[in-house]
């Protein structure tokens, strides 16, 4: 049991960086998913397909390419852009290509999840506000977005939790600088040491638990308060009866 404690406290600085991905990648793919989605609902016809080419691209292939392609590509414009204006150590920094890589990605699930429940909205309620006399912008304001968000809100928070899962790979695709080591870099060197995967792993895996848990209960507190118009569901209640 002592040895399991020391090994949670060797992780404990590794899970900050998992943090800091999912947290630097969620409210930047959050809105550029908004974006694609009612790109993907638009009428004009190039701002439709780019955003369903982009979704379908991003959708379509594996993050852990995604990593590779996106580095590979920051290093070829190293030499004729990024160097000239000393911007390498930034661009190059796993710090800020990790995160670039998990807004795209993100980004391409979250707004399938919006476009649908941007199909969901009931037509009613938004044609009883264009009769209202409300102009486009007051309809998306007031009908469209409280009714979109409530219902993708559910998927939403699962794509978080595997977001928050797949910051996993960004060390392992990208470079380790000096001693930023995520959880399964950790992991992975502690177990080249000892060869017990099932200690180290463990360990790791519990944190990915922990981490999750926040996330659920954050996120159950979010849609409670966008669901706090709705009758609650009457709780189950159970009371013995001893004497008949």
């Amino acid at each position: 049991m002592d040895r399991f404690l020391h090994e949670l406290t060797l992780f404990a600085p590794a899970v900050v960086f998992n943090i800091y991905f999912a947290l630097a990648s969620i409210p930047l793919g959050f809105v550029f998913a908004v974006f694609l989605a009612l790109g993907k609902a638009s009428d004009n016809v190039l701002i439709n397909r780019l955003s369903r080419g982009f979704i379908y691209a991003f959708r379509g292939s594996p993050l852990f390419i995604q990593f590779f392609m996106v580095y590979s590509m920051m290093l070829a414009l190293n030499i004729p852009l990024w160097k000239p204006w000393g911007w390498s150590w930034f661009v190059l920094h796993p710090l800020f290509i990790g995160p670039l890589v998990l807004v795209l990605n993100t980004a391409a699930y979250t707004a399938e999840i919006f476009y649908g429940a941007l199909r969901a909205v009931p037509r009613g309620e938004v044609e009883a506000a264009r009769a209202y006399g409300m102009s486009t912008a007051q309809q998306f304001r007031h009908v469209i977005w409280p009714n979109l968000i409530r219902l993708a809100w559910p998927a939403y928070t699962n794509e978080v939790v595997f977001l928050f899962h797949a910051t996993a790979l960004v060390y392992l695709a990208l470079p380790v600088i000096g001693q930023q080591m995520d959880l399964m870099i950790t992991a992975k060197q502690l177990f080249e040491r000892d060869y017990n995967a099932v200690l180290h792993y463990s360990a790791a895996a519990l944190y990915f638990l922990a981490v999750s848990l926040v996330i659920f209960f954050i996120f159950g507190l979010i849609y409670a308060r966008l669901m706090r118009h709705m009758p609650t569901t009457p709780r189950m209640r159970f009371r013995p009866k001893w004497i008949r």
